[in-house]
C-alpha cells in the first residue's frame, strides 16, 4: 500500500493547475477611473452624489511623439489605449453645451493640432476604435488644445469642480491638454 501511495500522489500534484501561469502579466496601459465629484468613491460627503465617471486605459509616452505620429491628427481615436473608454454619467448634463442624459457611453476624440473633436457614443464593449460607428454618436463637441510647459508622460483623464455645478473633463498627453465643460 505505501508503494503505491507515494507514486499516487505525485500523480495527482502533477495534475493541479499551475496558479502561477493563469495570473497575466500587468498590462502596459493600465486601467484607471476618475469620478466628479473627485474622489467620491473615497471621500464621499453624506448625501453627496456621483456626477460623473470615467473608466479607461493610460498608455504611457516614453520616447514616443504623440499627438500627429502616434496618435495622428483627423482620426477618430480610442482615447487612451485597449478598449474605448466608457464615461457615465449619472444625471442629466449639459456637455460642452450639448444636452446629455444620463447612461453609459463610450469617449472618442478626433485629435487635431488645435482643437479635439470629443464624441460620446452609444456602443460599448469593444476594443479601439476599429469598430466605432458615427451612426451611434450622442454627442459631437469640440474642445480647445492648450500647449503646456511640461510633458505628461502617462495619458490622464480627470474631473475639476469650476463650482456653481459647473465642472470640466480634463484629458493630457504628451504637451497636449484639452477640457471639456459641463453643467449638472
Amino acid at each position: 500500500m505505501k508503494n503505491i501511495l507515494l507514486p499516487v500522489l505525485f500523480a495527482l500534484l502533477l495534475t493541479l493547475p499551475s496558479y502561477g501561469q493563469a495570473v497575466p502579466e500587468l498590462d502596459k496601459s493600465p486601467l484607471d477611473m476618475a469620478y466628479f465629484p473627485d474622489n467620491f468613491a473615497h471621500d464621499r460627503k453624506p448625501g453627496q452624489k456621483a456626477v460623473a465617471r470615467v473608466i479607461y486605459s493610460r498608455p504611457r509616452k516614453g520616447e514616443r511623439a504623440v499627438f500627429g505620429k502616434l496618435v495622428p491628427y483627423g482620426e477618430v481615436w480610442r482615447t487612451g489605449a485597449n478598449e474605448a473608454p466608457e464615461i457615465k454619467f449619472y444625471q442629466d448634463i449639459v456637455f460642452g453645451g450639448k444636452k446629455v442624459k444620463a447612461g453609459t457611453y463610450s469617449l472618442f476624440t478626433i485629435p487635431g493640432e488645435k482643437q479635439w473633436t470629443v464624441v460620446l457614443n452609444t456602443d460599448l464593449d469593444y476594443w479601439g476604435a476599429y469598430s466605432y460607428n458615427p451612426k451611434s454618436d450622442v454627442v459631437r463637441v469640440t474642445a480647445p488644445v492648450t500647449q503646456l510647459k511640461d510633458n505628461v508622460e502617462h495619458f490622464s483623464i480627470a474631473f475639476a469642480d469650476k463650482g456653481a455645478k459647473t465642472a470640466v473633463m480634463k484629458m493630457a498627453w504628451e504637451n497636449t491638454s484639452v477640457e471639456v465643460p459641463f453643467t449638472f
